[in-house]
């Protein structure tokens, strides 16, 4: 065989080979789709009866309206959100949310039998932005803290009393374990303490305690009546009615430098 026939042999052998390995290739090279979480919703729009991913840096929740129950499944794997449509529908607000940290993302979800994109999604957070904010909520000494002490008493606030759908989420602040059993946090004996749950946001604490009225007189709360070594004090409300009244009940938001055990 001469050389001019050997490389033509050699072209149509690579010709076709390249013919069998492209589908692969093109299947390989679908990569994910990267979208930066800037607290705006991310619309994404399925193709019905095809699985789309979603994949989140943490183990993530996700709330599902009743409209969308019965024409989207939804699951949920070590941080990444599995969804498949098996009917159009229209744009939809669906909320995720982180269960380590509470950082909560809106998506604007619809479905169509013409939809091409397909690729998995990573969401991600700016590393610089985010380390600045956090440090805007932690704050620094004098002024600077006095702003993270406000900032955290707001969204320990939020967690407990706001409904789902109104709920904000700082990354950096993160849900720890606090044991739900009466404490001596009041004196006088006449207020009930129970911590509620607790957070951490770097080097601060903070715990919300449910505070109720014992006795048949209303109570004035005062944080020098507080049992303990506290940053910031904040009630949610000051006053208490006598026991058995619907607001013989209510919470307080106790910033710290350590566990809530500790602090008391």
């Amino acid at each position: 065989m001469s050389n001019s026939e050997l490389l033509r042999h050699l072209s149509m052998s690579l010709a076709a080979l390249l013919l069998l390995v492209a589908p692969t290739l093109s299947a390989e090279s679908t990569y994910p789709q990267r979208i930066q979480w800037q607290k705006k919703p991310i619309a994404i729009t399925l193709s019905v009866g095809e699985e789309r991913m979603v994949h989140f840096r943490t183990p993530i929740s996700v709330g599902i309206p009743p409209t969308l129950q019965s024409v989207l499944r939804t699951q949920t794997v070590n941080g990444t959100v599995y969804w498949m449509a098996n009917a159009a529908f229209g744009r939809t607000r669906v909320m995720v949310r982180e269960i380590e940290g509470g950082q909560t993302y809106l998506f604007d979800l619809s479905a169509d039998t013409d939809a091409q994109q397909s690729a998995a999604i990573v969401v991600f957070i700016d590393e610089t932005t985010d380390a600045e904010n956090r440090m805007g909520e932690t704050g620094k000494a004098g002024e600077g803290a006095r702003r993270g002490y406000v900032s955290l008493t707001r969204y320990a606030a939020q967690q407990l009393y706001a409904p789902l759908r109104l709920l904000s989420s700082i990354y950096g602040i993160v849900r720890i374990s606090v044991q739900q059993q009466d404490v001596p946090l009041v004196r006088g004996n006449r207020v009930a303490a129970k911590p509620l749950v607790a957070w951490r946001a770097g080097r601060l604490y903070i715990t919300a305690v449910k505070l109720t009225n014992r006795s048949s007189e209303a109570q004035i709360l005062d944080p020098r009546t507080l049992r303990g070594a506290w940053l910031s004090a904040a009630f949610q409300h000051s006053r208490l009615l006598p026991a058995g009244n619907d607001a013989d009940t209510t919470a307080v938001y106790l910033v710290s430098a350590q566990p809530f055990a500790e602090s008391l």
